[in-house]
Formats: structure tokens, C-alpha cells, sequence
């Protein structure tokens, strides 16, 4: 396609979403812009009426195809990170799990400001090794720019056969831009491991909560339990992505009954509630719970359980917001809408996804920020207009270790053991 054509397709996205779904009033349409924006009716007769502009204006015979999908592209921006349109080749892809046979990188991703950006990586696994961390926003992906396309179409560019390569520019916050190269390969979700500070209070620290890990940090839990702990400290910082049911399996160790999570859709109808079962209590004493920016998904559910029913102190940072579930709808030309039809959301029936910061995630009862943790925030802040140029920065060195080694100080783990022994006093964040 042409940059003209390329430029055409991006200003009738941006136009038609901006009618679907904000009503914007402009001078062509300012009849239909009255009427209500989320009237159904409406949207679709301005809609046609862009269309017909488009038939019977544009100054060249216009691509309807084209036009089309960049259109539907549009929509789905317009709706939520992890909605998106699909191409029928990609249609086809998405029902033959085609993507089950390339490996990845090891990082959970999301948007922010149309750019890729990295929730959390796996410890040990390929992006992780490559020195892709937390709160990096990914700029390029080999030549495209993450902007440009969505966070699906992103993902399915860092997917490939194991031993391929992928190059990342990556914007860092007060860091100079960098391209790091990642090995694509298999990796492992590291188990949980386990320590005891101060004699007897344990901590569990969870990596992961895909398929099995419930029932592993279960037995992490009961093997400090055999040990003479009677206090825990649980470990969700930089947890993200997994299974609710092994979220689940985790709240039921220290909760022994009522609610621990729902689904919600439409309506903020429940689709599905997530209870305790009493016997699948095995830790009765005191907790508390470490969570961050990076914390997403299913460590959520186990975050706000523990507020939701009092059972110890949220210490760190509020956590990202995230937890949908997708549903694949196929239209009559073989391409597709994979549409966010529920979310994940605390026992209250208060989703971690949402539009506003402020109001995303799960926000900690004793609020503890590091100072060099990387917020979500506009990726134009991170964009050095001077640097824009250069297509392999390398990173200064740190030429004060002692100021490195004091940010390595963990001080909402300090606070966690300070609130345990009954040193700190609870405070609202």
C-alpha cells in the first residue's frame, strides 16, 4: 500500500471511531452527531454516511476491501487492548491454535498508548536473559513499530520457531533507548521457592500461576507450616498472566470460606463466582501480601480476596489491571472480530480492567512505592525526539554502584516483616 493509501486508511479508523464511539461532531455530519452516541441506529447511518463520502468524494477509485479492515481495525481500537480485528488468514490460524507451535520470549505484554508494553517477564526465560524487564515499552519490533499494529498482531510477530531471533527497540524510563535481541525458545515457569526471615516468618515467593502451580505453592505453604512458622509473607510481585483456577487454589489456602473472585460480562452480570471450600484451608495464621505494577491476571484474584475478606495487610504498589476473556466472532468475508466478552474481578464484582489508571487493578492497603519502579504511563514522555535516529543505543554503566546498591534495598518486603512482627502500624494507602 502507498503512504497515501496507508495515511487514508489511518484517518478513516481514527474518524469512525471517534463517531462510533464518542459522538465527535464534525461539519459533515453534525445532523447525525446529535443523536445519542450509544445509539445503534445512529452510529451505523453516520457510518454509511462516511462511506458514501468515501464513494462519491475521495479523489481516487477507493479500496473498499482495504477500507474495510482498516476500519474494523479502528473499532477494535477503540475498545480495549486485548480486543482486535483478524484477517481471515489469521482466522484460520487462531482455529488451528497454529501459534501452539511457536515459542516466545517469556514476557506477559498489554498496551499502553498504542505501544507494546511489558507487564513482567519470566525469571530465567529468553526476554529475561536478553535484559527485557518490567515496564519496558517496546518501540519496534524488528521494523515495525508497536504502534502500529495491536497488541495481538504484536504478539503474534514476537512468536516463532525456537532458535529464531527478534530485535526489540526498547524505551526505558530514565534510561537512553536500546535494541535488545532475543532468542525465541522454550522455558520453564519457575516453581515457587521459600524462605524464613526473623526466625519464623515465611515467605513464598511465586514466579508463576499457569496450570500446576496452584497445588505447588500449596505445598510450599504446608512445608513452612511443618516447620513452625505461624506467619507468611506471599510474594505477587511481577506475577502475571495465568490460570484463575490456580489463583483460586491459592486464595483457598488462607481463606477457608465465601467469595474469592467472579467473571463478570455484559451489564456486570456474573458469569461466574469463585467460592472457598472450607477444607482447602491449610494455613490459619497471620499474612501478608506483596504486590506491584507487574503484578496482573491471576495474582490479582488473590490480592483483592485477601482484602475483600481481611485476611492480612495488600503491601507495595497497585497492580496493573488486567484478566479478560476473549471470543473469536467470524464475519461473512472469512475475517474476524475477537471480541473481550467478560473480565476478571475481585469477590465484589470489581473488575481489574478498567480505562483509568487510577481505577485499574488492585490497589494495595499499605501503599510502599519503590522509586525506581516504572508506572504505566504516556510512552511520549519515554521518546527522546534527539535519540529518534539512533537504531542501536547502548545503555550508559552505572558509574555509582553505591547508588545501585542502596535502590536494591527491598523495602516493601522490610515493611511486610514490620507489619507482621507488629511493628508497623495498618494504614490505608
Amino acid at each position: 500500500m502507498t503512504y497515501r493509501g496507508k495515511f487514508f486508511v489511518v484517518i478513516l479508523s481514527t474518524v469512525i471511531t471517534f463517531y462510533a464511539f464518542f459522538g465527535v461532531i464534525l461539519g459533515w455530519f453534525s445532523a447525525e452527531a446529535q443523536q445519542p452516541i450509544n445509539d445503534p441506529g445512529a452510529q451505523i447511518r453516520i457510518f454509511e454516511s462516511v462511506l458514501q463520502h468515501i464513494q462519491n468524494d475521495y479523489v481516487d477509485e477507493p479500496d473498499l476491501e482495504k477500507v474495510r479492515a482498516g476500519a474494523l481495525r479502528g473499532l477494535a481500537y477503540g475498545l480495549d487492548p486485548y480486543s482486535s480485528y483478524l484477517t481471515a488468514d489469521q482466522v484460520e490460524k487462531f482455529k488451528s491454535n497454529a501459534s501452539d507451535r511457536k515459542v516466545g520470549i517469556g514476557a506477559e505484554f498489554s498496551q499502553v498508548s498504542s505501544y507494546l508494553y511489558v507487564i513482567s517477564v519470566v525469571k530465567d526465560g529468553p526476554a529475561d536473559k536478553a535484559g527485557l524487564k518490567g515496564g519496558d515499552v517496546v518501540e519496534y519490533i524488528d521494523a515495525k513499530a508497536s504502534r502500529d499494529i495491536s497488541l495481538y498482531d504484536a504478539e503474534q510477530m514476537i512468536l516463532g520457531d525456537a532458535g529464531s531471533k527478534v530485535k526489540l527497540r526498547i524505551l526505558r524510563s530514565r534510561a537512553k533507548p536500546l535494541s535488545i535481541e532475543v532468542t525465541r525458545g522454550k522455558f520453564q515457569d519457575p516453581q515457587a521457592i521459600t524462605d524464613v526471615k526473623e526466625g519464623s516468618i515465611g515467605v513464598v515467593k511465586v514466579f508463576s500461576l499457569q496450570k500446576g502451580q496452584g497445588n505447588a505453592i500449596r505445598e510450599k505453604i504446608t512445608e513452612l507450616k511443618d516447620k513452625g512458622v505461624n506467619k507468611i509473607v506471599i510474594d505477587l510481585r511481577n506475577v502475571a498472566g495465568g490460570s484463575i483456577d490456580e489463583a483460586i487454589l491459592v486464595s483457598n489456602a488462607f481463606i477457608k470460606d465465601g467469595d474469592l473472585a467472579k467473571v463478570i460480562g455484559r451489564g456486570d452480570k456474573v458469569v461466574k463466582a469463585y467460592s472457598a471450600e472450607p477444607g482447602k484451608q491449610i494455613f490459619e495464621g497471620e499474612v501478608a501480601t506483596l504486590i506491584n505494577v507487574g503484578t496482573a491476571g491471576a495474582a490479582e484474584v488473590i490480592a483483592s480476596s485477601m482484602i475483600d475478606r481481611k485476611r492480612g495487610e495488600v503491601i507495595g504498589e497497585r497492580s496493573y489491571g488486567a484478566g479478560t476473556e476473549q471470543e473469536l466472532f467470524t464475519l461473512r468475508g472469512g475475517d474476524g472480530f475477537l471480541l473481550t466478552t467478560s473480565k476478571w474481578a475481585s469477590s465484589k464484582g470489581v473488575a481489574f480492567l478498567a480505562n483509568k489508571r487510577s481505577e485499574a487493578g488492585v490497589k494495595p492497603s499499605i501503599e510502599v512505592k519503590h522509586s525506581n519502579t516504572p508506572e504505566p504511563l504516556e510512552v511520549e514522555d519515554l521518546v527522546d525526539p534527539k535519540k529518534e535516529d539512533e537504531q542501536n543505543p547502548t545503555p550508559t554503566p552505572d558509574k555509582n554502584p553505591k547508588v545501585e546498591k542502596k535502590h536494591q534495598e527491598d523495602i516493601q518486603m522490610k515493611k511486610a516483616i514490620e507489619v507482621l512482627k507488629g511493628k508497623a502500624k495498618a494504614a490505608g494507602a
